[in-house]
């Protein structure tokens, strides 16, 4: 499991260290010299004779790359330090030069126009404009540098490892503002950071590395994202006495003669995450007993519901029946996952174990029906903002589905999960996930109603375990979410036995 904390809980844990006189920037950059390196050597075969650029902004993350640069410079590399700001941190300048590593300004643009083929002949680019204390994306000359890589041709660019995190994205909410210097491997210091997870900022971080400064962080993390590990704990497994009852009754209310297919697939993927047994609603029943002939048609005792899947929005007799689901759920203490045609059946306020899975259109439509003024692009800009705002308006645990999955519940609790591959963005892989996190609850239904931040956790590990199938359906090439429901029990069971 990685935690992330925001930029005020991580500086808050380095003032003990620092009124102490521990070295905190020496061993950040000590750290930051040494991945660099081994960057260097995978790509050149060797560290002294490359060739490192460090762009270097006014603040104290300006003084870690200009001593990693020193480090670097002391192993035999040419190193050549871009001041962006007219203050530079003093100490860090002066290990450089004593290094002989080379310095220039860039404090206009026409500089930074001229130090565009010394960045793209660099082996690596150490951006180090920006740090947890920045705020409203990179300005001035620093942007021009930033504008100057990012137009570089993909084989021409140098490798980016971010200080920290990557200048310009919104260290604590996850958002990108203007131009952000995508990067291969970002270093960061003492804690992970939530734009390091978050949507959309995560995409420019590449490959994140935490360095252990010994900071000791209390309190609940900003962001959470589940590993490998973790999966077991939170997984109903049955015990040899367990029937199909123990394990979990889910009811689901999906499709339509028009959609029968969301029907289909929600089912496969609660019967792939191993769910006791489904009862299913709704006009595909023919359909859905032709793929599952275990499914039972009809109405029953049922400990859990997925509901309004492929549900249109004039099919009255299936949202009439989704709506029936969804009283009784309320009235039962029942969990419910509650997706597409049936978002907007919802009262004004329901408990967290209803987990409501838009995806970003559907989540600012929703917004919309409670008074927000948003747009699927204001989604897509800030999706943890949008994400919390619609659990403090509704209540529900939120799961806002992406390539980047993002969890909201009670008391703090938030999630990200980027564990499928780019080839799971396809038509039918949301039913799937439906019928995995529907199976989860149905599984785990008393303790999901009990306590609050539960359904936050099973609906992130729904997203791992679904990202994982997808990864075992066809490694590295187009998958199905047919094919992703039938890898499920084999990343089911390889989780749990890892």
């Amino acid at each position: 499991m990685l935690h992330s904390w925001d930029a005020a809980a991580v500086r808050a844990a380095e003032q003990p260290l620092l009124a102490a006189g521990v070295p905190l920037m020496g061993r950040a950059a000590f750290a930051l010299a040494t991945h660099v390196a081994r960057v260097l050597r995978d790509a050149r075969g060797r560290v002294g004779g490359s060739r490192v650029a460090l762009l270097v902004g006014s603040g104290n993350n300006g003084g870690d790359t200009l001593h990693a640069g020193a480090l670097l410079a002391r192993r035999g590399v040419q190193v050549t330090a871009v001041l962006t700001a007219a203050r530079t941190h003093a100490g860090g300048l002066e290990a450089l030069r004593a290094a002989h590593g080379r310095v220039v300004t860039a404090l206009d643009d026409a500089a930074a126009e001229a130090l565009a083929g010394d960045l793209a002949r660099a082996d690596v680019v150490l951006d180090g404009l920006l740090g947890i204390g920045g705020r409203g994306g990179v300005r001035g000359p620093g942007a021009r540098l930033v504008a100057q890589l990012a137009a570089l041709d993909a084989g021409a660019r140098p490798l980016v490892v971010a200080v920290d995190v990557p200048s310009g994205v919104g260290v604590d909410d996850g958002t990108r503002t203007g131009d952000v210097l995508d990067a291969d491997l970002t270093v960061t210091f003492g804690a992970c950071k939530p734009a390091l997870l978050l949507p959309p900022a995560a995409a420019a971080a590449g490959r994140v590395e935490v360095v252990d400064l010994g900071l000791h962080l209390t309190g609940r993390p900003a962001v959470v994202r589940l590993a490998a590990a973790d999966v077991a704990g939170l997984w109903p497994v049955p015990g040899r006495d367990a029937h199909k009852y123990v394990r979990g009754v889910l009811g689901v209310v999906a499709g339509s003669a028009r959609y029968p297919g969301a029907a289909v697939l929600q089912v496969s993927g609660a019967i792939g995450a191993g769910v006791g047994m489904v009862r299913y609603q709704g006009a595909a029943g023919p359909q859905v007993l032709a793929a599952h002939p275990e499914v039972v048609v009809g109405e029953g005792r049922v400990q859990a519901w997925v509901l309004g899947s492929g549900v249109a929005p004039d099919d009255d007799e299936q949202r009439a029946r989704a709506r029936d689901a969804l009283e009784h759920a309320l009235a039962h203490g029942e969990p419910a996952v509650v997706d597409a045609g049936a978002l907007d059946l919802l009262p004004d306020r329901v408990p967290p174990h209803v987990v409501l899975t838009p995806h970003a259109g559907e989540l600012a439509a929703l917004l919309r029906d409670r008074g927000a003024d948003v747009t699927r692009a204001d989604v897509e800009a800030a999706p943890w903002a949008h994400a919390r705002r619609a659990h403090e308006l509704t209540g529900a645990t939120v799961l806002l589905k992406g390539g980047t999955t993002v969890v909201v519940g009670p008391h703090g609790a938030s999630y990200a999960q980027a564990d499928g591959p780019p080839w799971l963005a396809t038509a039918g892989a949301g039913d799937v996930l439906g019928g995995v996190l529907g199976a989860l609850l149905a599984g785990r239904a008393s303790q999901a109603a009990a306590e609050p931040t539960l359904p936050a956790a099973l609906a992130a590990a729904a997203a791992l375990v679904h990202g994982r199938a997808a990864h075992h359906a066809n490694p590295g090439g187009p998958v199905s979410a047919g094919g992703v429901a039938a890898a499920l029990p084999g990343a089911v069971a390889g989780l749990l036995r890892a």
